[in-house]
């Protein structure tokens, strides 16, 4: 349950794939909206991959040093906060009139996320936290927590996509709401690291 709660402020907190698919849902409605969820949920898979097999030769080579990640990762989970709460950008979508086709939305949706490091940094200071150093099948446990969070990041890319409309009229047009919604991400990554920093 921990895991599943904090992928969720994960995939809820605004960046370039919720953007992408807000764009969708704003200029060619749900379908649109759903088919970039699945794209953007996709572009998530290289950075996963990379980072299990990595983490997994990490636990068998040196305990030690899979828990030097962990305590990395509590400082990446502190930064987060940090870049989240000085993030002073607006949180808009352009509308598109230009028709797009189901492959090239998928295509750009997988590029936006293959092209964002932060997916990679991300799984490495994730993953560890919910995974024993004497686990004896810790491949196939962080293989089956990346896939939650897979479903996760799918789920509430459509969901945002899916209410594009109500929110840019009732959230993304009052500046004063987006603030109070990046505090509280800020606060819920920085609650985050402080408290994996003591365990």
């Amino acid at each position: 349950m921990e895991f599943l709660l904090t992928s969720l402020v994960v995939c809820v907190t605004p960046g370039t794939g919720v953007l992408f698919t807000i764009a969708a849902g704003l200029s060619r409605g749900t379908r649109a909206a759903l088919i970039a969820a699945v794209g953007c949920t996709l572009g998530v898979v290289p950075h996963m991959v990379a980072a299990i097999t990595g983490l997994a030769a990490l636990l068998n080579a040196s305990a030690v040093a899979f828990q030097t990640i962990k305590y990395l990762g509590v400082a990446y989970l502190l930064y987060m906060a940090w870049s989240t709460l000085r993030d002073k950008s607006d949180l808009t979508a352009e509308e598109e009139t230009e028709p797009r086709s189901a492959g090239r939305t998928i295509l750009t949706g997988v590029l936006i996320n293959i092209l964002n490091p932060k997916l990679t940094l991300f799984f490495l200071a994730f993953l560890p936290q919910f995974v024993s150093t004497d686990e004896p099948y810790a491949f196939l446990r962080m293989t089956e927590l990346s896939a939650y969070f897979m479903l996760i990041t799918f789920l509430v890319f459509a969901a945002y996509g899916r209410f594009a409309a109500a929110m840019r009229s009732h959230v993304i047009s009052r500046p004063h709401v987006v603030s109070w919604m990046r505090r509280t991400f800020a606060a819920a990554f920085a609650a985050l690291g402080a408290r994996l920093a003591f365990l």
